[in-house]
């Protein structure tokens, strides 16, 4: 079956048809276009096609799209404005919180997601909020590094 799937991505409003089970992630990809997240381990556990449902992390490959009614997704594409990189964007990029960059996005949106919710974490905050997500190229600690600099850059007005 299919039905029309009306909610607002990246701040735009949208209407399209969906099929009942296409996963968010493949809409995202393959409807829509939206590369920037990442088909990682399809199952779960790597936290690559990490988006914010109501600035809330999500893995977009177990949600199905038409659960997203009325709701809004951002995706990495949302982040920045006007061409200047997000505080969380700035933090993974100035404090090299990234190795090969396949798993930065959904590292990217779920910091994002947490600086929301908590604009000044602690670092066992940082690290349980980053729990759903695996890199395979780092230790973490440039990860967690950046998440702290990214909540610096938005105590002093960057957006996460």
């Amino acid at each position: 079956m299919t039905r029309l799937l009306e909610f607002t991505l990246n701040g735009r409003d949208r209407t399209d048809a969906v099929a009942d089970n296409i996963l968010l992630l493949d809409f995202l990809r393959e409807k829509v276009g939206l590369t920037g997240t990442k088909t990682g381990c399809d199952g779960g556990e790597c936290g690559a096609c990490t988006v914010l449902i109501d600035d809330k992390p999500a893995l977009s490959c177990l949600t199905i799209a038409a659960t997203v009614q009325g709701r809004r997704v951002d995706t990495i594409e949302s982040l920045g404005t006007d061409g200047q990189l997000s505080a969380v964007q700035r933090g993974f990029h100035e404090k090299l919180g990234s190795q090969c960059g396949y798993c930065t996005p959904g590292f990217i949106m779920a910091s994002a997601g947490l600086l929301r919710k908590i604009p000044n974490p602690n670092e066992a905050e940082i690290i349980e909020a980053l729990g759903s997500n695996i890199c395979r190229c780092t230790g973490y600690v440039k990860i967690i590094e950046a998440v702290k600099y990214a909540a610096a850059l938005n105590a002093q007005g960057v957006a996460p």
